[in-house]
């Protein structure tokens, strides 16, 4: 995991919740900032990814955000921040395996067909004959 909490920028603002008056007075929720384009951490087609799996966080100016008030104070909910903005983006690093096509052996397809014909023999067993 690569660690480019550096890259990070923050800004505070007044979060609601609890905390009562405090809240009013306190700025403790922390949006965090990450220009992704700039970055020195990643390789270009690293940052293309990020950019592609984490479309719907980044702005028309490049910078992915992520807001934290979870928690009553501001210094929590900065660490709190930066743990999840690195843990997104590690998530998105991950590319999955491809699948590979394979096709049912003979013993499954004979299988199939006679559990097919058992069900259609019990069923035919319900019917009166005359």
């Amino acid at each position: 995991m690569k660690d480019f909490s550096k890259e990070l920028s923050f800004k505070t603002s007044r979060s609601s919740g609890a905390g009562g008056q405090n809240v009013n007075k306190v700025e403790t929720s922390v949006t965090v900032l990450w220009l992704v384009a700039e970055s020195e951490f990643f390789n270009d087609d690293q940052k293309e990814l990020i950019q592609s799996k984490l479309k719907n966080r980044i702005n028309a100016e490049g910078y992915m955000f992520l807001t934290v008030s979870e928690s009553r104070t501001q210094l929590m909910n900065k660490n709190k921040a930066i743990e999840k903005i690195i843990e997104l983006v590690h998530k998105a690093l991950i590319v999955p395996k491809k699948r590979l096509a394979t096709k049912p052996s003979k013993g499954q397809k004979q299988k199939r067909l006679d559990t097919k014909k058992k069900i259609s023999e019990k069923k035919e067993n319900r019917k009166f004959k005359f």
